[in-house]
Parts: structure tokens; sequence; C-alpha cells
């Protein structure tokens, strides 16, 4: 959590530091304000969650995964055409893999009507060798950029911070593969899932940073509102990784 702000703090310092420094008074004539830099964005990341307590077991040894596409508008100013700002829409998917779950009533009980809030219960008995909570959120991202040299920014290095609006679509969770205490097969083609919204926030929101050269950068993002309702653990998804970007 800590190198997460950390990192997010120094991207967002340092490009306050270079929009202090002013360049000098160049023709920007033959800059096309109007072009449309990264109007797509692809981005894949490793998925975690702040705040968990010691009941909430991830599984460290699997990948948490996660997917994002946006379609992004991006507008330069016409004064400082280092500068743009960028909204657009999207949709994000966090994958978020668990340990010692097993079918109901073990395992994250999203359906569970009696419970007042959401529950984890591992076991030691039959277990999934894989299990998942997946969410997918519809998304309005709004991202301020600083491209290093407008002319030619497929051969820039960028930098963008912004916030991420987002509305919960689905939430489910997905049990594959039963495995008997030992480890050992039991179903391999036996899967179980259960989808519901009601223990999760309708709604989040998100501080994101980006920095990269090209088509490419790294970002992360961290949710500022909590995954669950009042009542619930206090959990902040957060994402570190890969963004793929063009037209």
């Amino acid at each position: 959590m800590k190198k997460i702000v950390l990192v997010f703090l120094t991207v967002v310092s340092a490009t306050f530091a270079i929009a202090q420094q002013a360049p000098p008074k160049k023709d920007f004539s033959k800059i096309n304000i109007d072009r449309a830099g990264d109007h797509i964005m692809l981005q894949l990341s490793d998925d975690q969650w702040s705040g968990i307590p010691d009941s909430i077991k991830t599984n460290k040894k699997g990948f948490s995964r996660g997917l994002n596409i946006y379609v992004m508008l991006d507008r330069r100013f016409k004064t400082n055409p280092f500068w743009s700002v960028a909204f657009g829409l999207g949709i994000s998917n966090s994958n978020i893999f668990f340990k010692n779950m097993g079918q109901v009533p073990y395992g994250i009980g999203v359906s569970s009507a009696g419970n007042s809030t959401l529950s984890f219960t591992p076991t030691t008995g039959e277990h999934f060798k894989k299990y998942k909570l997946a969410t997918t959120y519809l998304e309005l991202p709004i991202e301020m950029r600083y491209t290093f040299n407008p002319a030619d920014e497929n051969k820039s290095w960028k930098i963008g911070f912004g916030v991420k609006l987002g509305v919960l679509l689905n939430a489910h969770t997905k049990g594959k593969t039963l495995l008997d205490f030992n480890g050992s097969t039991i179903n391999n083609g036996y899967t179980e899932k259960e989808s519901s919204t009601r223990f999760f926030d309708a709604t989040r929101i998100a501080a994101t940073a980006r920095i990269g050269y090209g088509h490419y950068s790294v970002f992360g993002s961290y949710s500022i509102t909590g995954l669950l309702k009042d009542g619930s653990a206090q959990l902040h998804p957060y994402q570190i990784g890969i963004t793929l970007s063009g037209l």
C-alpha cells in the first residue's frame, strides 16, 4: 500500500516539476492538436487488495489478473500542446484468486441470503484447485497527460495521471476442479459459479498514474472507495500493469 502511494506521488511530483520548467517558446503551428493520441488503451495488470484482514486468504501463488479496455478522446491545449486532457469510456475486469475454498457453504458467500456481510470461509476438506472472485465495472476515465515531444508522440516519453469513475456491472465467484483434502482430483470437469452484487459498493473512484514511451507504458491505479458496502471489511483494490495504447 505504502509503495503504491509513493509511486503515485512520485509520478505526480515529477509531472508538476516538468510543468514548472517551461520550455522555450516554440512554433506549434506544425503540431496537430486535433489528433486522436492514445485513442484506445488496453491494460493488463496484477490485481491485489489493500486492507485484507488475516481471515481472508488470497492465493499468493496464483496470478490475480485484470484487464481494462478504454476508448479515449484526447484534447491538447492550444496554448501548450505538451499538455492534454483525455476522457472516455471503458470496461474494467478484475480477478482475485483464493486458496482452500470449497463448495457452498464454503468459499465466498456472494449469494448468501442470510448474511449481513460478505463471508470468506476456507475449508480443510474438499476444495477447488482454482477459485476466484471476479468484478466488472463500466468506467469513465479522466486523465491529464504530458507529452515530451507532441510533434511525434509515437517516439516520445509520456506521463499521465487522473481518476476513474466506475459503476459495478457484475460480481461473481467461480471454482474449478474439485480436489480432496490431500490435493487429489475428485472431479476435473466440475465448476461452481455464484453471482450477486448485493455486498458490493455499486460505484467506485480510483486514482491513476501512468508513464511510458510511445505506445507502451506502465500504470498503477488505487481505489479510493472501498470494494464492499459499509459493515464489511475495508478492502481497496489496486492494479499495477502495462498499457498498450494507440490510434
